[in-house]
């Protein structure tokens, strides 16, 4: 048994191939004609993320030759694919990414950085520069917000609503009843 088999690693000869797992369930975005910048701008916000695949459109189009048919690319280790599918689609808030944050400083990294050039919305929400809905929320939000004391629930919820950025202090300062 080589060190590799014994750690748990796959092996094989060399006449042998392995097939690249993949994730069960993969988003799959919709951009006009930005989906290979969309995906790089993305790629450079969150570590842990990289561009894995291009496949270019060819002479049967639809896209003009040479352009991005798809990306694959992933943010945090979760695999998306990227279309340039034209103007039929656009996104709505129907579907939003959620970033998990442990500290106000994540949270006000990454609604600085997704928002700039888009819009900001209330309660953690906002639109990056590509149409795509995001909510930035501190794991603080989700603790104190499943309280089993109701009443403190229900102030980290009222607070929460009148935030557009969600500030940890506050919403610990509504739990305390402060």
């Amino acid at each position: 048994m080589t060190i590799a088999e014994s750690k748990g690693a796959a092996t094989t000869t060399a006449t042998e191939s392995v097939k690249p797992t993949r994730q069960k369930i993969t988003p799959f975005l919709w951009f006009d004609n930005n989906a290979e910048e969309a995906v790089n701008f993305y790629v450079s916000i969150f570590p842990n993320s990289k561009v894995l695949t291009v496949s270019r459109y060819g002479d049967a189009g639809p896209g003009p030759k040479g352009t991005v048919m798809t990306a694959s690319f992933q943010l945090y280790g979760q695999e998306f694919t990227a279309l340039n599918g034209g103007p039929h689609f656009k996104f709505t808030e129907a579907i939003s990414l959620v970033v998990h944050c442990e500290t106000q400083e994540e949270v006000d990294e990454y609604w600085e950085k997704l928002s700039a050039g888009g819009q900001k919305s209330q309660c953690g929400w906002l639109k990056d520069k590509y149409g795509l809905s995001w909510q930035i929320v501190p794991n603080a939000l989700i603790e104190l917000g499943q309280d089993k004391d109701p009443e403190k629930a229900k102030r980290v919820m009222e607070a929460m609503l009148q935030m557009s950025k969600l500030d940890i202090n506050k919403l610990k300062q509504a739990y305390e009843g402060n």
